[in-house]
């Protein structure tokens, strides 16, 4: 038998679903107002009512933005302060006035760790995995909800991890190699689905425990590797044949900088004379180079992340650069972009960046 508190929620519940999202209009139509509230005011939406904060998280909502063209693309950066503590920062870029903000609090747990890997799927950000001087590396994962801005724990990796390499590309994540517990760590692929919550594995004994970056491009994992003799070579995986390939040779020249995708159209930026923005020629299967970027706004070593057609390279301190890949096509010599240089009380380290669009 039902408690009276149970039993008072279930008829506030019942309740609510029989009142308007607003008053005088079907709720189609509400839904499809609130769909155009900016992103940045969703927090204030969410505090109106508990029929509103479960709307703003929905599956429903988010696509009925995505059918009107509405949904923004936020950033977030995984740093390192002075003290060795982790946070995470999130910028607007929309405003004009756009500065970096600090994100709700980190769990406990993943202040002090090392060697942890940050991906976003969906509408959530994922640490996975670390270690720390008095802790061995972990299957820990944590999802942060950028919905309901709140942290969670998510399904475990079937393997203990930590310094390993991790890719997102489509509904899944795939981790391997790095540091762990046992032999497993270097030798096979742990994939983890976001729709089931679930983490499978597998071995590959195809794996070279030589890769020291890794990226998405065309739907196939790029994973660029240094020989003790440090020749690098570049090879490429397909998670829907579980096949290898070899690379065009050219595609190892990525291990000089950070890569992002706009379009169909990979960007690097080479950061080993100074730091200049380079476009991958698929056809040519070479890199050809843009433009350079004063190194004094950069701030190397830097994260890039795309926002429409533009290149957002975020560097230490959390300097930010704005590059339009549209215009920088066309100029020659020196890029030049809006930037940000924000004012913060501690050295930041950025360790990687993402963007979650809703």
């Amino acid at each position: 038998m039902s408690s009276p508190e149970n039993i008072r929620e279930e008829y506030e519940h019942a309740l609510e679903q029989h009142v308007p999202l607003i008053y005088g209009l079907p709720d189609d139509l509400a839904i499809l107002c609130l769909s155009k509230v900016p992103r940045q005011f969703h927090h204030v939406l969410r505090c109106v009512s508990k029929r509103w904060s479960t709307l703003l998280c929905s599956k429903e909502f988010s696509s009925c933005r995505s059918r009107q063209n509405l949904r923004e693309t936020w950033i977030y950066a995984m740093c390192v302060n002075k003290y060795r503590v982790n946070c995470c920062y999130v910028l607007n870029p929309y405003p004009s006035s756009w500065h970096w903000k600090l994100l709700q609090r980190i769990p406990s747990e993943c202040m002090g760790r090392e060697g942890m890997s940050f991906e976003a799927l969906g509408n959530k950000l994922f640490l996975l995995g670390g270690c720390s001087c008095q802790e061995n590396p972990t299957n820990e994962v944590y999802s942060y909800d950028t919905s309901t801005e709140k942290w969670e724990k998510a399904a475990r990796m079937p393997t203990a991890r930590c310094y390993f390499l991790s890719a997102a590309l489509g509904n899944k994540i795939y981790v391997t190699g790095g540091l762990g517990m046992s032999s497993d760590a270097s030798n096979t692929w742990d994939i983890y689905d976001y729709h089931s919550n679930n983490w499978s594995s597998y071995q590959d004994t195809s794996l070279i425990p030589d890769i020291v970056k890794s990226f998405i491009f065309e739907g196939k994992v790029y994973t660029i590797h240094n020989t003790w003799i440090d020749r690098q070579y570049a090879r490429v995986y397909d998670p829907s044949s579980r096949k290898w390939e070899e690379a065009d040779q050219q595609m190892s020249s990525c291990a000089r900088g950070p890569t992002v995708v706009i379009q169909d159209t990979l960007y690097m930026l080479d950061e080993t004379y100074g730091t200049r923005l380079m476009m991958w020629q698929n056809e040519a299967k070479e890199w050809v180079p843009l433009g350079r970027l004063a190194q004094m706004l950069t701030k190397p070593p830097c994260q890039l992340v795309a926002v429409g057609s533009c290149i957002f390279i975020i560097g230490q301190k959390l300097s930010t650069v704005v590059v339009d890949t549209e215009k920088a096509t066309k100029v020659e010599g020196v890029l030049i972009g809006s930037s940000l240089v924000p004012k913060l009380d501690n050295d930041l380290s950025v360790i990687s960046c993402k963007t979650i669009a809703i």
